[in-house]
């Protein structure tokens, strides 16, 4: 890249004026210089810009390093991106995140609703071996095997025997997952469960190639050794620099699959992967500050994708804390974040004030539970949580300081010190801001070592059951604030039996109200997707899920 390129770049956006302002100032040099410095600069730029794309190789910031590769050790959005492109599940995701037959060609469901029979296409693994139906029950047995410790497990507890086995209390005999054949599987579920088809899709239900596992242990998923089924293969995995995927060109559909090569790049600072979009380094920015929506819209409008996103922002609070234990301190710290300056002042990129958990349009759930105070005004929200601060114990000059962690963006930092200054000025609570790497605050979060903290969820199939699940006793990994009530447990579980879908409804419905009654989370907003596209990328399409499989996707 030429040092003229590199100028331009890195300059401030408010530094753009001047920086044309220097750039006509080299009309003054020689002609015979500035022919050569535009030749040489354009010839570097055209030449690596063509070769790239020439190539097929699609760039993508993908605003986080992935903990691993291995489909039963990810648990976040920015390594599913990945591992999607490797794998391919029973059914599997369209151009427009709606549900399509995968591995599976086909399938049958009894008339309870319990029993799916699958007949699998005939495709191999990307050394040529055969993907059987022995290598989906051995997948769901090894994710669901106590020592695996595979933190995403109770995803799967749908199928029968599935919890049982993953606590212990049975063996592997229990899950009701059978290879009729090579090609045709088996799966029974604990009860009738309207979203299985779509959860067979998420990363949880991929095949993994018991041969290569039983030949190298953990380490079948570096690059090198991985084996995978889907449209792309892992080619190199430099941690924290970049992870490359090729073409497989042993995916049953390689024929319509345009590109060659995918470059992940894990950086986290929104700011930095922008600058690099705006070199032409990266081609999709899976995230974006909203501090920049205002001058992307000015000066990059064909690259910003603004969608609606099924997925809720929230702050677990930890219940074990001495001072969060107390519901009245929760419900005062709840109180007094005024969504609407979130949402409208410090965001500003559309997002929706949530006073309930579960995203308004999620499956048929209807309109979801909300807060008792929603209609309150602020000051009267202010007012009332006051009231409850002074009644557990505490006043302006006593008010507890609470620890909030966040992993870096600039968004969620933003975020952090609004409410850390509405929690000041309405209770007089301190905060103190605490910031990690992504993968290291969620670390945090599954062993609780925090006081209050950032999370995000994003539906891994459209249905109600999907965030509610987080809250349940059983999910120790995802139930960050330790939340333990048995009506909420009671109800769940009601719910996971129950075939009719208006009383099931009716059960998750009165579950989210006990949540919102007991505050272990305070839902904040939901969200939408901000995705930075590069115009020369064909195929894009936006949707709820905000999942884009690179097989569908194409550089002009």
């Amino acid at each position: 890249m030429s040092s003229l390129t590199v100028l331009i770049t890195e300059e401030d956006h408010k530094k753009e004026e001047v920086t044309t302002v220097k750039i006509k100032h080299f009309k003054n040099l020689k002609a015979s210089l500035l022919a050569i410095s535009v030749a040489f600069s354009g010839a570097m730029l055209t030449t690596a810009d063509n070769d790239a794309y020439a190539a097929g190789t699609l760039r993508i910031g993908n605003m986080g390093e992935p903990a691993s590769l291995d489909p039963h050790f990810v648990s976040g959005t920015w390594e599913s991106g990945i591992v999607g492109n490797l794998f391919l599940g029973l059914t599997t995701e369209a151009a427009d995140g709606s549900i399509i037959p995968g591995a599976a060609k086909s399938w049958t469901v009894s008339d309870d609703g319990l029993v799916y029979t699958f007949s699998l296409r005939d495709h191999t693994w990307s050394d040529g071996k055969p993907v059987t139906a022995q290598d989906f029950k051995l997948a769901l047995q090894r994710i669901l095997k106590p020592e695996t410790a595979a933190g995403y497990a109770s995803l799967l507890y749908t199928i029968k025997g599935a919890e049982q086995y993953n606590t212990g209390k049975a063996g592997a005999d229990a899950l009701a997952v059978e290879a009729i054949d090579e090609k045709t599987l088996e799966i029974t579920l604990s009860g009738p469960a309207p979203y299985f088809i779509a959860q067979l899709s998420h990363y949880t239900a991929y095949p993994v190639p018991a041969h290569k596992i039983e030949e190298l242990g953990k380490n079948w998923a570096k690059d090198g050794n991985m084996v995978s089924n889907g449209a792309f293969t892992l080619s190199e995995w430099t941690p924290n620099a970049q992870i490359r995927l090729e073409k497989n060109p042993r995916f049953y559909d390689a024929e319509n699959v345009s590109l060659d090569e995918l470059v992940f790049y894990p950086q986290e600072d929104r700011s930095a992967v922008l600058k690099r979009v705006r070199a032409g380094e990266v081609d999709i920015q899976t995230d974006f500050a909203s501090s920049d929506l205002k001058w992307l819209e000015k000066n990059m409008p064909d690259y910003v994708r603004i969608a609606p996103y099924l997925g809720v922002y929230y702050y677990p609070l930890n219940l074990d804390d001495e001072v969060l234990k107390d519901i009245r301190v929760r419900e005062a710290l709840a109180m007094t974040i005024d969504r609407k300056i979130l949402t409208e002042k410090v965001l500003k990129t559309g997002e929706i004030a949530a006073y309930s958990f579960v995203p308004p349009g999620t499956g048929d759930y209807g309109s979801s539970p909300e807060v008792s105070w929603k209609n309150m005004t602020q000051k009267e929200r202010v007012a009332e949580a006051q009231k409850l601060m002074a009644a557990a114990g505490y006043d302006k000059s006593n008010a507890p300081t609470i620890k909030l962690s966040y992993n870096t963006s600039e968004n969620h930092k933003k975020v952090a010190i609004a409410v850390a200054a509405m929690w000041k000025k309405a209770l007089g609570v301190k905060t103190e801001l605490f910031n990690t790497e992504v993968k290291v605050h969620y670390d945090n979060l599954k062993v609780r070592d925090f006081q209050a903290a950032r999370a995000g969820w994003i539906a891994d199939y459209n249905d109600p059951q999907n965030f509610l699940s987080l809250m349940e006793s059983r999910n120790t990994s995802q139930n960050y604030a330790n939340f333990n009530d048995d009506q909420y447990n009671e109800l769940m579980r009601k719910a996971e039996l129950e075939a009719d879908p208006v009383k099931r409804n009716e059960y998750m419905r009165q579950a989210e109200v006990i949540a919102l009654t007991e505050v272990p989370n305070i839902p904040i907003y939901h969200y939408v997707s901000k995705n930075l596209v590069n115009p020369k990328v064909v195929g894009w399409v936006d949707n709820a899920s905000d999942i884009h499989r690179a097989r569908y996707l194409s550089v002009k």
